[in-house]
Parts: structure tokens; C-alpha cells; sequence
């Protein structure tokens, strides 16, 4: 284990132990659930500081070409964000959001998608956003192709690549595009809400993600793990101010574990903003978030869950 992975255990468990005196916290009175807490919330930490790095390092434009193996979405994010490509950059995270990363087949549904299977130009945000039509009709055309050796990612196997159905992949891109366009882009959409957010970076979060509604497929876990991936990639200067309780199930659980009782969603949200705030985590809450979703599949013995 890695000097900072133990300065940060130590710390974790330091503050948790002081929070027991504001909030009482059942779940981790015994030493093993609170080291296997803290192990998963230390893993946690590790996976959004993977994507600061991401974002900072200079990455090679291949790993935007989606013909190629070296293809990474997220990677690719970052290069447009590098070289002044919002819309790119936020396309492919709501790319990368909605297929997601299989565990088999990795970014294969991203890349079949986006590069159009390599018959055509890829499926570019300046290719798309004024043209859903001639996609859905080309997805729907090559429906079979795009699903061959390619699937979705875990939070997303019950998704369907449909391009003409009312709950499929065409219907969600189409209801994202609209959510765009009605403010214009991206960047505009971003910035216009932060400025009425009177740049309250949680506050931001908040905006976007309830208005983020009327995209089709896009539920809590979608829009919560899309709009963290923004935020991260510094596309917009947000933060998640909740671990947006309702509509979770893995998270919820974890929070019912951890403070030894069923609460409202609300009280469940109150509490661990406290907590965030004692912790003092980058990112407190997604953290908060991912580590006790995993926490509660297994509280007494630490288990690694990859990001």
C-alpha cells in the first residue's frame, strides 16, 4: 500500500471516529466494517484522482480515433477539453455515460457507435446535433452490426440500442441533443447555469441534474455519474452537493448499514452532507456515493469493486 493510501486511511478513520460524537453510525462500530468502510472510500478517492490525471496528462490524438484499439472515450474527452472542444469533449462523456464499460468488451459499443463502424465519418457532436434523423436512421439500419461483440456497460444492461423505439439508444441520444440545443451548446448550457447559480459550483450540479429529466434512459445513476465525469474533466465548474438518495439502491442501502436505521431519502441526504463537510473529501460526496454502494455489498470484509 502506497505512503499517501495510508496517511489517507488514517485520516478517514480519525474523522469517522469523531463524527460517531454528532451523528451515531452503528454500521461501523466494529473494527472490521470500519476498515473495510474506509478501504472502500480510499479506493474511491483513487478513482476520481485516475480521472485528474487523465485530464492533466497530454495524451495522443489516436485515443479519439474510435477505428482504433487505442480508442478511450474518456481519454478522448479530455484531448478535446485540451484543445478547446466542449461540445466534443461532453458528447463523449454522455457517450461513454450511456453505453458504458463493459467489463468483456470494454468501449466496443462506444466505439462501433460513435465511429459508425467505420462505414462513414464518426458521429461527431458537429455531425449529429442538427442531423439525429439520418443517425436514428442509421443505427436503426445497423442495429445488428452495432451490437455484435459489443455490449453495455454493468449500470447499463438493461438499456436497449433500438434506434426508433420510445425507450431505446435512438430516443436518448435525440431527447440529449434537444437538451443541448435549447440553450444552444455545451459550454453555453454550463456556463449560463453556473452564472444563474451565482457560480455555486453545487448549486450548478443541482441545476443541470434536475434539468437533466428529459433525457430519456437517463436516470438517477446516469445523470449523477455523467454530470460527476463533467465536473472532473473541468467541462464545468460543478460538484454534486447530494448523493441523490432517491431513486438509489446499492447507495441507499449502504447509508441504511451505515447509520443503522430507514430513513427518508432527505434525512439520508442531511446526514452525509455532514458528513462530506467533516470528511473534507475532493469530490466528498460522489465518494460518499461510490464507497458506500460498494461498502454494503460487503461490510465486514474488504472487497475490491472496479470503477
Amino acid at each position: 500500500m502506497r505512503p499517501a493510501d495510508i496517511q489517507l486511511i488514517n485520516d478517514i478513520t480519525t474523522k469517522l471516529n469523531s463524527f460517531q460524537q454528532i451523528i451515531s453510525m452503528p454500521g461501523i462500530l466494529t473494527q472490521a466494517s470500519l476498515n473495510c468502510l474506509v478501504r472502500q472510500m480510499v479506493d474511491s478517492v483513487r478513482r476520481i484522482k485516475y480521472v485528474t490525471l487523465v485530464k492533466n496528462k497530454n495524451h495522443n490524438h489516436i485515443v479519439c480515433n474510435p477505428n482504433s484499439d487505442a480508442f478511450d472515450p474518456i481519454k478522448a474527452a479530455a484531448w478535446y477539453f485540451q484543445n478547446n472542444d466542449i461540445n466534443e469533449a461532453a458528447w463523449l462523456v454522455f457517450l461513454s455515460t450511456h453505453f458504458g464499460k463493459n467489463r468483456t468488451t470494454k468501449w466496443q459499443l462506444v466505439r462501433n457507435v460513435y465511429g459508425a463502424l467505420g462505414q462513414q465519418a464518426s458521429w461527431t457532436w458537429n455531425s449529429i446535433h442538427g442531423n439525429i434523423q439520418n443517425f436514428r436512421n442509421w443505427l436503426n439500419q445497423n442495429e445488428s452490426n452495432v451490437k455484435l461483440n459489443a455490449n453495455f456497460g454493468n449500470h447499463r444492461k438493461y438499456e436497449s440500442i433500438n434506434a426508433l423505439q420510445n425507450n431505446g439508444t435512438g430516443e436518448a441520444i435525440a431527447t440529449y441533443i434537444n437538451w443541448i440545443n435549447i440553450t444552444g451548446n455545451h459550454p453555453l448550457l454550463f456556463s449560463t447555469t453556473i452564472n444563474n447559480c451565482n457560480n455555486n459550483v453545487r448549486l450548478a450540479f443541482a441545476e443541470l441534474y434536475n434539468s437533466m429529466n428529459c433525457v430519456t434512459r437517463f436516470g438517477r445513476t446516469a445523470r449523477f455519474d455523467y454530470l460527476t465525469m463533467i465536473g472532473k474533466l473541468g467541462l464545468a465548474q460543478i460538484e454534486p452537493d447530494s448523493t441523490y438518495m432517491q431513486g438509489a439502491t446499492g447507495p441507499r442501502s449502504g447509508a441504511r448499514l451505515l447509520f443503522g436505521s430507514n430513513q427518508t431519502n432527505s434525512t439520508f441526504d442531511s446526514w452525509l452532507r455532514s458528513l462530506d463537510t467533516h470528511l473534507g473529501l475532493y469530490y466528498g460526496m460522489q465518494v460518499l456515493e461510490d464507497s458506500l454502494c460498494n461498502w454494503q455489498k460487503s461490510p465486514n470484509i474488504y472487497v475490491f469493486f472496479g470503477g
